[in-house]
């Protein structure tokens, strides 16, 4: 049985990584600090002899016993609540649990794929955006902290591959949403869906004309597996190239939701992306991948989940940092 590591797997991508991987016979090592990861994302797989979880940052030295196979590493704030809060732990992650990360798969023997994100584009002057862009971003601007330290991610992780030949994988993930988000994560979709759950208007920052490109997470989880087992090792995008305007997008959400809330306008926050598109070409060429579901499909798969959650959680506004180390 072929192991494979999972790092963030308590968060919302890699709870379905998790879940893919098992379903698929592998053996599963899922690793989170619970920063921002939640343990009722997988919980269910805690009865299954196939999966352990280790509760361990990986910002610190990583040791993995046995056999390794495979790393995914998913560990990082995503959420722009959550890194604005916790900046240096971000970069941490990116940078020294990447490290540790690397030199894990070195020692192993092991291929790994890392997550990047589209924000390595920052605010692009490409549009849409393809592998080859290298992007517009502010290094020192608020969202510098996740935005470097993936572009860092990237650079160690293709240094590893050709100074010590070790089997890399990117993938740059693009706006991706469905079940097990947190409501109070601060990304567009599940702020929207809050402020319809909870009778309040919908706050769209800007005149609500940047865009955006939603894909579903099976999609996301579908791309992501066939990279992992591809022969290819540059950045790959993997997104719903399916673009709409946050205005479109918000008027979307109340149709779908049936409230009658109407758009409010706040300024735009520094550095915030204007366009947000994937060229998927490669991934078409590379993979033979494209997402399957339609916006309106996965939308009311994941606002029915957002809706069965107890209402507590529609309420909370923000994550609780208040216990964790912040140096």
């Amino acid at each position: 049985m072929k192991r494979v590591l999972i790092t963030g797997a308590a968060g919302f991508l890699g709870s379905h990584l998790c879940d893919r991987f098992i379903k698929d016979g592998f053996e599963v090592l899922g690793m989170d600090n619970l920063i921002t990861g939640n343990l009722s994302n997988i919980e269910h797989l805690f009865g299954n002899k196939h999966f352990t979880f280790y509760n361990h940052d990986v910002s610190n030295f990583v040791h993995v016993p046995g056999e390794l196979h495979y790393i995914l590493h998913f560990a990082s704030p995503a959420s722009p609540i959550d890194y604005l809060k916790i900046p240096i732990q971000t970069l941490k992650v990116g940078s020294l649990g990447t490290h540790n990360l690397l030199g894990l798969a070195k020692a192993k023997n092991a291929r790994i794929l890392v997550a990047s994100t589209s924000e390595v584009y920052g605010d692009p002057l490409v549009h849409p955006q393809t592998e080859d862009y290298w992007g517009n971003v502010n290094p020192i601007g608020p969202r510098g902290v996740y935005d470097e330290a993936k572009r860092f991610q990237e650079a160690i992780t293709m240094a590893y591959n050709r100074f010590h030949g070790v089997e890399t994988r990117i993938v740059r993930i693009f706006n991706t949403y469905g079940p097990r988000m947190r409501l109070n994560d601060g990304r567009v979709l599940p702020a929207f869906i809050g402020q319809a759950l909870r009778g309040e208007d919908l706050t769209v920052f800007g005149d609500g004309s940047q865009t955006r490109s939603f894909c579903y997470v099976d999609d996301l989880v579908e791309g992501i597996y066939r990279l992992l087992f591809s022969d290819y090792d540059l950045p790959v995008n993997v997104g719903n190239p399916d673009e709409i305007t946050i205005k479109e997008f918000a008027d979307e959400i109340i149709k779908l939701t049936g409230t009658n809330q109407k758009v409010v306008y706040k300024e735009l926050p520094k550095d915030d992306p204007t366009q947000r598109q994937p060229n998927i070409n490669v991934a078409k060429e590379k993979l033979d991948w494209s997402p399957k579901v339609s916006r309106a499909e996965g939308l009311k798969i994941t606002y029915d989940y957002f809706k069965q959650l107890p209402k507590t959680e529609w309420y909370k506004k923000e994550h609780d940092f208040k216990n964790f180390n912040r140096k």
